[in-house]
């Protein structure tokens, strides 16, 4: 993509205020999506997250009346929840490091020093620090989420104005294991949705950037 067009999907995004319930992304366009978050970086390559996608209808308007009544959250074609685990130790690595060796067609003992290095980061750290690093790779996510939506003309509203709790037994997240982070409503703005229209509030370059 050149440079100016990148320039102009992110001058061209805002977080929507409304969806036109009528127009519903493709499947095509659901792919791309779910495709670009299974790609998104993190932490060790750990990927300690999980992306639920809400499409019945019911489901959202339930999950908009403990969103602060948030109509993106109804009107939008698919609600994206981004969640991390209740809990992750050294142990829940070997998943992802099983699955490393067998990908890259190497010994599985050629990944002991790394996972030794896994083990010793996440065992300096007690659950609520676990968690919040956790976080922080969910919103990797999010950020590679709206950038993709941006790209391709589809309109997002990522959203931290929910009852976590009522969205974990709305959903059933506790026993999934699951905890909700922050969710991101997509779909097509509504033809009258005046935010639309609003210049971007953004500091100059200097101010928020320092070439050391």
């Amino acid at each position: 993509m050149p440079e100016n067009a990148i320039l102009d999907a992110l001058r061209w995004r805002y977080a929507t205020k409304s969806f036109d319930p009528t127009k519903k992304l493709s499947e095509e366009q659901v792919a791309l999506i779910v495709e670009s978050l299974r790609l998104t970086p993190s932490s060790f390559g750990l990927q300690t997250w999980k992306f639920l996608v809400v499409t019945d209808q019911s489901t959202k308007e339930s999950l908009q009346k403990v969103s602060w009544n948030q109509p993106q959250v109804s009107t939008c074609s698919h609600h994206f929840i981004l969640c991390r685990p209740a809990t992750y130790s050294p142990e829940d690595a070997i998943e992802f490091l099983d699955l490393a060796a067998e990908t890259q067609k190497v010994p599985r003992e050629s990944f002991a020093g790394y996972e030794e290095m896994i083990g010793g980061f996440l065992g300096a750290m007690d659950g609520d620090a676990r968690a919040k690093w956790m976080e922080k790779q969910v919103y990797i996510a999010l950020g590679q989420l709206m950038t993709v939506c941006a790209a391709e003309q589809i309109d997002a509203c990522p959203m931290e104005g929910f009852d976590a709790t009522q969205y974990s037994e709305i959903l059933g997240l506790e026993a999934k294991g699951l905890v909700p982070v922050v969710c991101c409503a997509i779909g097509f703005r509504a033809a009258d949705d005046h935010a639309a229209a609003r210049e971007k509030v953004r500091f100059a370059t200097e101010k928020v950037v320092e070439f050391l």
